[in-house]
C-alpha cells in the first residue's frame, strides 16, 4: 500500500480528491476565497430604495453595510409597484408580508378634467389587453417599509449601521464613509440611495440639472361608497394630476397636485369639507367620500444628474431621478436601477466600483432614466401650459393613444418592462412576414 502511495504524485492526489467531491475544509477554503474576491458594498440610505439595494446585493453574495436610521413606518403614502418590481420583491422574500394590505391595479384611466377649450378624450388602459391579470399592486408605505426592514435585519449578509454618514472620502480604490458615531466604513462601491439631495452624489462631484415647479402634492387616503373595481383614475387638471389609486376594500389613496398655497388650504379643511371637495373633483365617480386621518404635503421638483455613477459612487432611486408623481414611475424606476447595478457588479465582483463597472452602469441606465424623466416632465408642463399649441398636442397625442389599440398596447408593455413593447412589435412583424 505504501509503495502505491509513493507512486502517486501530489497533483494527481489533488485531482483525485476533486473528482470524489469537495471536503468540508475544501468548501470552507472556497468560501473564504469567494469572500476575499467579492468586494464590500456600502449602501447609504434606509428608505425603500436603500433597503431593496441592500437585500439585492446581499442575495447576490456581496458583503453589505447599510447605513441609515430605522425605516419610516409612519409614511402615509402608498406606492404603486408594477409586476416586474413585484417579482423582485418576491425573490427577496418581502412580497408575501405585504400582499394582504395591497390592491391590484387592473385598469388605469386618464380623464381630462380641465375646463379648457381643447380637451382630451378619456383613455383607458386594461391589463387584460396585453395578457396580464394586473399591472401591479398599490402598497401602503406603512406596510412596505417595515416589511423590507424586517427582512434586512434578519439577513446574515447585511450589517445595518443605524447612523448617518457625516463625511465622504472617495479615492481611486475605495469609498470611505465617516459615520455620525465616529466609525468609518470602507467599501469598493458606495450605492447612493440617500434621496433627492444625496450627500453621496455631491461628494462624488456629480452635478445636477434641478428645477422647481409651482406645485405641491397633497397626499391622503379616503373611503368611498362605490366599488373602485381595481381601477386607478388620473384626472388631469390645470394645476397638475389628481390621482386616485385603489386600496383594499372601498378605500383609495390620493395624490392631489395643486399650487402650494392651495395645498396648505386644503390640508387645513375639516374632514367633512375636504371629503366634499375630493368627491367634487372626482365628479362623484366613487360616490360619497370620507377622508381618513393623516394628510401630507410634498413640494414638487425635478432633478436629473449629469451622470449616474462616478468616483466609486452609483446613484439609485431619487438620488438618480426626481420628477412629478405621474404614471407610477418613481420606485419602479429605482428598482430597475438596483437590478441593473447588481447585475453589473456581479460581472465585476473583485471591484464593482471600478471605472469600467461604473461606466457600464451609467451607459445602461441613461436611456431608461432620461426617457421616463423627460416624458413625465413634458406631460406635466403640458398640463400647466396656457398655450394653445401645447394643449392641442397633448389632446391629439392622448386621442391617438386611446383610439389605436396597437399603440396603446405598446405603451402599456413599455410602461411595465422597457423594451418589451418593441419586442412585441418585432414579434408581430415576424408573424406577418411568415404569412
Amino acid at each position: 500500500m505504501g509503495r502505491i502511495a509513493a507512486l502517486i504524485k501530489p497533483h494527481d492526489l489533488i485531482y483525485m480528491l476533486n473528482q470524489v467531491g469537495p471536503t468540508a475544509s475544501h468548501r470552507n477554503r472556497e468560501a473564504e476565497l469567494d469572500r476575499r474576491e467579492t468586494a464590500r458594498i456600502l449602501v447609504a440610505g434606509s428608505g425603500p430604495a436603500g433597503l431593496i439595494a441592500a437585500l439585492r446585493f446581499a442575495d447576490a453574495g456581496f458583503p453589505v453595510t447599510l447605513v441609515g436610521p430605522e425605516a419610516n413606518g409612519q409614511d402615509g403614502r402608498t406606492t404603486a409597484l408594477m409586476n416586474p418590481a413585484l417579482k423582485i420583491l418576491e425573490r427577496l422574500g418581502v412580497l408575501d408580508a405585504v400582499r394582504s394590505q395591497a390592491a391590484p391595479l387592473k385598469v388605469m384611466r386618464i380623464v381630462d378634467a380641465t375646463s379648457r377649450l381643447i380637451r382630451s378624450p378619456v383613455v383607458i388602459f386594461r391589463a387584460s389587453e396585453i395578457g396580464e391579470e394586473q399591472f401591479g399592486l398599490n402598497l401602503p408605505n406603512s406596510a412596505l417599509n417595515p416589511a423590507l426592514a424586517s427582512v434586512v435585519a434578519a439577513h446574515s449578509g447585511i450589517e445595518w449601521r443605524k447612523a448617518m454618514v457625516e463625511t465622504w472620502r472617495l479615492d481611486g480604490d475605495h469609498a470611505h464613509a465617516i459615520l455620525s458615531d465616529g466609525s468609518e466604513i470602507t467599501a469598493s462601491l458606495a450605492v447612493a440611495a440617500d434621496g433627492r439631495l444625496s450627500p453621496a452624489r455631491e461628494a462624488a462631484g456629480i452635478s445636477t440639472s434641478a428645477r422647481s415647479y409651482p406645485q405641491a402634492a397633497l397626499v391622503l387616503n379616503f373611503g368611498h361608497r362605490s366599488d373602485h373595481a381595481f381601477t386607478s383614475t388620473e384626472f388631469h387638471t390645470e394645476t397638475g394630476p389628481f390621482t386616485q389609486v385603489p386600496l383594499p376594500g372601498n378605500r383609495s389613496s390620493l395624490v392631489w397636485v395643486v399650487e402650494p398655497e392651495t395645498a396648505k388650504e386644503l390640508a387645513a379643511l375639516d374632514d367633512a369639507v375636504l371629503s366634499m371637495r375630493v368627491e367634487q373633483r372626482m365628479q362623484s365617480m366613487l360616490g360619497r367620500v370620507s377622508v381618513e386621518p393623516g394628510r401630507q404635503i410634498y413640494q414638487l421638483s425635478g432633478v436629473t444628474p449629469r451622470c449616474f455613477a462616478r468616483n466609486r459612487v452609483a446613484l439609485v432611486g431619487e438620488a438618480a431621478h426626481v420628477f412629478p408623481p405621474i404614471g407610477a414611475q418613481g420606485l419602479n424606476l429605482g428598482i430597475r436601477d438596483i437590478d441593473d447595478l447588481t447585475g453589473i457588479a456581479c460581472k465585476n465582483r473583485a471591484d464593482p466600483g471600478a471605472v469600467k463597472a461604473l461606466a457600464a452602469y451609467d451607459f445602461k441606465r441613461r436611456p431608461d432614466i432620461l426617457a421616463r424623466s423627460n416624458a413625465v416632465n413634458l406631460l406635466n408642463r403640458s398640463l400647466l401650459s396656457q398655450m394653445l399649441p401645447a394643449q392641442m398636442a397633448r389632446s391629439a397625442g392622448l386621442g391617438v393613444l386611446g383610439g389605436f389599440a396597437p399603440l396603446r398596447a405598446f405603451f402599456m408593455r413599455e410602461g411595465l418592462r422597457p423594451g418589451s413593447g418593441f419586442a412585441a412589435l418585432a414579434g408581430g412583424l415576424r408573424k406577418q412576414i411568415r404569412r
